[in-house]
Parts: structure tokens; sequence; C-alpha cells
């Protein structure tokens, strides 16, 4: 069972009746829920101290360190969510592909993949690959009690743009190029990468996740059409996977205004949306259905107490008439974001919103 399923006939489990999971469900919440994406991270001087001489993926892959780093914010902002602290590329790294995550660039692939030889390098992901996980997983269920944990994973593009380009790209010329020039080999591309997207996620839950989000970090380069034609189908596959789990389904991705339906066309129960398109009309271009989430500008937390709480208002007054809306930023936590703005900013968001 998930962890936040509540089935016919028996207790619901202690996250259940949590503010997210209650707004991911679109029911009434007792304030609006908080949490931030990259809330786990560099603007925490503790996670700083426990990372040093640690590289990324070393941290990942170490449950007791994992388990750290996750609770860091809960326990410092009083948020009402933790996201389990990884990296997207996991799952790559788990199942063989000659990768790093190289400080102040991001992931590195060092052989990438273009051709439909280089597919038999994508294997199926085991829940033996990520044992890590499983574990970490249950030190933080147990530790957080009532406080929901989030899995999450790349979504099927961005990882291939990844793969295909060998790295962060501006352009994503390769990667189009392949999408453009081969439908075919992209297609099949993608469906490797929703199955072992999938069987991360799958991972997660049975591990205790009480949510998932899906980050289509790239997907903003795409148009409508290319995306409907070329990603919807893939994502679409990795959220049917989970959708017997009975876990809201979050997806999200950076410069999506015009792909915002498209994203809970593909499955989501939550739609994240950047800082670029204002709660209410997002709710239009998402039709009904779906809660949303954000969408402050990272920047904003840079601004002083009283600009924050201005535009903090904006996005809470454009949310008024939503289903169901879980706060965050429009994009991750700045690295050199004050901490004490974070906590700050919950604090704020809970004060205005308690019913």
């Amino acid at each position: 069972m998930s962890a936040n399923q509540s089935p016919a006939g028996q207790q619901p489990t202690a996250t259940y009746d949590s503010a997210f999971l209650r707004a991911c469900r679109r029911e009434p919440v007792p304030h609006t829920p908080v949490w931030f994406m990259r809330q786990a991270g560099r603007s925490l001087p503790e996670y700083l101290k426990v990372r040093e001489g640690i590289g990324m993926l070393e941290s990942c892959m170490r449950p007791e360190l994992v388990a750290e780093i996750t609770l860091q914010p809960v326990r410092r902002h009083g948020v009402d969510a933790a996201i389990y602290f990884s990296d997207i590329v996991v799952p790559l790294k788990a199942i063989g592909i000659d990768l790093d995550i190289k400080p102040g660039v991001g992931p590195v692939i060092a052989n990438p993949i273009r051709t439909r030889a280089d597919l038999a390098r994508l294997r199926d992901l085991t829940p033996e690959d990520v044992s890590y996980v499983t574990e970490a997983f249950g030190l933080l269920t147990r530790e957080l009690g009532a406080t929901p944990l989030i899995g999450f994973a790349g979504a099927p593009f961005t990882l291939a743009s990844y793969l295909v380009e060998g790295g962060p790209s501006r352009n994503h010329e390769h990667t189009k190029a392949l999408m453009y020039g081969d439908p075919q080999l992209w297609a099949d591309l993608l469906d490797r990468l929703a199955g072992i997207t999938a069987a991360f996620l799958k991972v997660q839950i049975e591990a205790g996740a009480s949510a998932v989000q899906l980050f289509d970090s790239w997907v903003g380069a795409l148009s409508p059409a290319d995306y409907r034609r070329s990603v919807l189908p893939a994502s679409r596959k990795v959220f049917e996977a989970v959708s017997g789990y009975g876990v809201p389904r979050i997806h999200f991705g950076v410069g999506t205004g015009e792909l915002l339906g498209l994203l809970g066309e593909a499955g989501a129960d939550v739609v994240g949306v950047d800082w670029r398109v204002p709660l209410d009309e997002a709710a239009r271009r998402v039709g009904p259905g779906k809660a949303l989430q954000g969408n402050l500008d990272p920047a904003v937390l840079f601004a002083g107490r009283e600009a924050v709480e201005t535009k903090t208002r904006e996005v809470l007054d454009a949310a008024a008439g939503l289903e169901g809306h879980v706060f965050n930023l429009g994009h991750g936590v700045l690295p050199t974001t004050d901490p004490d703005a974070l906590t700050r900013l919950v604090e704020y968001v809970h004060t205005l919103t308690a019913g």
C-alpha cells in the first residue's frame, strides 16, 4: 500500500490527511501547503557541511546521508512535504551509463546515445539496481511520520536530451536533430526511457513515497505540436504505469506556459507552473480536474521581506479560485538564497491562508 492511501474499511495512514496530500486531491485544506523544489541543497549551510568532499552521485547512493539531507529543510523551514534527495540521472547511472555530475556543469555523459545500436545500453532498471533508494525511503518514512515524502524522476524527454547531447544544452540541437530526423529511433528511445523512469518511480512508491513528481526540465524547448507528437506518449506511459498506486502525480517543466494543458493531459493530477504564467491563467490553460503547484519567482527571495510578501500575496490571490493549490517556487531554490527567507516564506503562507 502506498503511503497516502486510505482504502475502505482501513484507518488512514499518517500522511493521508496532511495539507499537502489534501491539496493534491483538491480537497479543503487547513492552510495552503508549501514545499520548495531544491529545498534540500546548496542554500543550506548544514547541507554543504555534510556533503563536504563527497561527490553528488556518491551522495545519492548513501542512504543515511540521503535521509539526513532530505530531512534538513523539513526541520529548518517547517515545509509541508519532504522531497527525496537524489538526481534525475541516478537511474541512468544505476543501469550502467557512464556519466558523472560535474560541479558547475551538471550531468555529463561519456558516450552520447545517437544511434539505434546505442539503445542496447539502456537496459531495464530493477529494484536491486537502486537498493539504496529503498533503504533511504525506509529511514525517511519512519522519521517523517505524518509529513509526506515526495519521490521524483526525470521525464523521458529531459533524460533523452542529456543522453543525446552528452550533457546540458542551450539549444538541444542534437536532440531535435534526432527527433526530427529519425522519428522512429526517437520514439523507441523515449519509450525505453519511459520504462526505466516508471520502474524508478515504482521503487520509490513501494518504499513509501506519498506522491511523485516527474521533472521535464528541458521540455519547454518544444512547441505544443512537437510535444504532442514526440513526447506526450512517453510521459503518458510513465504516469499510467504508476496510476494504480493511488499516489498524486505531479508534472513540472520550465518554460512550459504553452504546454500546460498537455502536461496535465499526459496524466498528472497536479501540474507545476513556473513563474511566467499567473496561476489563474494557468488554470484556464490546464482545465478542470487538476490541482496546480507554484509559482513564486525564486529570484524574488533576494528582494527583501516586504517585496517577498507582496509577490507572495499576488500568487495566493491568483490561486484563490483553484480547486487545489500547493505553494512552491516557479523553479528550484537558487543556491545563494538566504535560508531564513525561505523559513519566513513558509510561515507567511501558512499564516495568511489559515482557515
